[in-house]
């Protein structure tokens, strides 16, 4: 038999996925297999799987020493060093991270390493307190670069979450390249809808389903074939900056689902550089409220990966 008494960080959440994150090795099919035998006790009762977790629980597991070792024997921190060279900023409560291009923010089950383990296996390593599993606040493409906020609690995830949703309390700014010329400054202002089956988003109507997405842009050069913009989103949606610079026939270079994949072939060659050419660079609070109060004002800049650096360099010099 196993004892554990639940602290602050393992508060509010499931029976369920503690045990899963205490059993971090077993696979699901034992976790949920102790709970069909009920295996499981908490504060002297049988509870059910969905049952939320509160401060100074006790939970009793009825499993062997020898189990209990194998579900929970440390496996190799090998990404530590790596995601330290990520970190812009860390406190008690979230970590900035500037993710690397062809990065997963979240595992899909394949055998590429993901960003949401390496930030656990840095915290793991620092000694973190409880099981809870740092969790990113939002999402940018496995090929975009640039700025993601993961939060080490429950709480803060919630409430860093609702933040990104709603977009009225912070400004969250991009660096992309993009065919041609556009506008020095512009607006745009197009519904998009996802369509699941093709893993795609198009623009559409709102009456059909389709979501209210603004983006706003600036020039920050060109040279006429290709141009710098420095982007803003005022919603959050979707590949939204790939698909409404593709509506306004300026699209990402590189970008291998709404790009020009002539355009994109030519730049590769001349540059050698084939991935899509956008980067989440500045991450900026506005005025908060309540415990990430000490957040309000406070800015967050993630310098552009050194081989998309070198190709600006490139393109201002000819």
């Amino acid at each position: 038999m196993q004892k554990f008494v639940i602290n602050k960080f393992d508060s509010n959440q499931s029976l369920f996925k503690y045990i899963k994150k205490v059993l971090k090795n077993a696979p699901s099919s034992f976790v949920y297999r102790i709970f069909r035998k009920k295996d499981v006790k908490v504060n002297g009762k049988r509870e059910s799987d969905k049952y939320v977790l509160q401060e100074n629980d006790e939970i009793l597991l009825y499993i062997t020493d020898d189990q209990y070792a194998e579900f929970t024997v440390e496996k190799e921190l090998a990404a530590k060093d790596e995601i330290s060279s990520y970190i812009i900023y860390e406190d008690e409560n979230i970590i900035v991270i500037n993710k690397p291009r062809g990065m997963l923010v979240q595992g899909d089950g394949s055998r590429d390493i993901s960003l949401d383990v390496m930030v656990n296996e840095y915290l793991m390593f620092k000694g973190k307190e409880g099981n809870f599993l740092s969790a990113p606040c939002h999402r940018i493409d496995r090929n975009t670069s640039g700025l993601v906020v993961f939060a080490k609690s429950i709480e803060v995830t919630q409430l860093m979450t609702k933040l990104f949703k709603e977009h009225t309390d912070l400004n969250k700014s991009y660096l992309t390249l993009v065919k041609g010329a556009p506008d020095p400054k512009g607006e745009v202002d197009a519904p998009l809808i996802k369509n699941e089956k093709l893993n795609k988003v198009f623009v559409g109507k709102v009456e059909e389903g389709a979501k209210p997405s603004k983006t706003l842009y600036e020039r920050v050069f060109t040279n006429e074939t290709v141009s710098l913009l420095k982007v803003k989103l005022l919603t959050g949606r979707s590949h939204q900056i790939r698909v409404h610079m593709a509506y306004i026939g300026h699209p990402v270079v590189g970008d291998s689902k709404y790009g020009d994949f002539a355009f994109n072939k030519e730049f590769e060659k001349q540059y050698g550089f084939k991935n899509q050419f956008l980067h989440a660079s500045e991450l900026s609070f506005k005025k908060l409220e309540g415990s990430l109060k000490y957040l309000s004002g406070k800015t967050f800049i993630a310098p552009l990966p050194e081989d998309e650096e070198k190709i600006l360099e490139s393109i201002k010099g000819e």
